[in-house]
């Protein structure tokens, strides 16, 4: 099974994709899609970045194929420009997805936090460290790609029955320094563990 996790927005767009093979999960490619010029240049307009979006994360999925499409639980944001801008940046993400057929699933924040490391509570810098921990090796260049890999993982773990990825690094520590007591990887980060909510498929046809 393979699964983009994808972490929209109207400058930054972030996406993470994984694999479970054999019942283990492996990172298979994480980026981020630079919509606005970051140099300080001519500003981008928002439709112009919007295009982007679709052109840049069509090629994504026409490249990974996955069969699962997941994104974050739309939240309201306290700034209303802000919460527009990334409502219609979330909606293009969507379509790009349904004009393939790929099944899309979301999970609010808390949700994807708590599947990856324990707490629901967990910082983007911790939600990270565990990713690097859990799937090894991995370079964030923006938070965007780790959140968005991030939702791939919580999708993975709650479809394909994998043990959240928290207790499975616990466990790793603890084999790997027999004898010893070692607190959980939630713990070790300052976290505290947390029940794991359920996903939410979107079925188009019935809206």
């Amino acid at each position: 099974m393979r699964v983009l996790g994808v972490d929209p927005g109207s400058r930054l767009t972030g996406y993470g994709c994984v694999e479970v093979v054999g019942g283990k999960l492996r990172s298979v490619e994480h980026g981020t899609l630079k919509l606005a010029s970051t140099s300080g240049k001519q500003e981008v307009e928002l439709e112009q970045r919007l295009l982007l979006l679709f052109q840049g994360l069509g090629e994504v999925l026409d490249r990974l194929k996955p069969e699962a499409f997941v994104v974050e639980r739309v939240f309201f944001a306290k700034n209303a420009v802000s919460s527009l801008k990334l409502g219609q940046a979330r909606g293009v993400a969507v379509v790009t997805g349904a004009l393939r057929g790929i099944p899309f699933f979301e999970y609010s924040a808390s949700e994807v936090k708590r599947s990856v490391t324990g707490s629901g509570s967990a910082d983007k810098d911790q939600v990270a460290r565990v990713l690097e921990l859990l799937l090894g090796g991995q370079e964030f260049k923006t938070a965007d790609a780790s959140d968005a890999l991030a939702l791939a993982v919580c999708h993975a773990q709650q479809f394909q029955g994998l043990q959240p990825a928290a207790q499975k690094l616990a466990l790793s520590m603890k084999k790997s320094r027999s004898g010893r007591k070692r607190s959980s990887m939630a713990e070790s980060l300052g976290l505290t563990p947390e029940r794991v909510g359920s996903a939410r498929r979107v079925d188009f046809s019935k809206k």
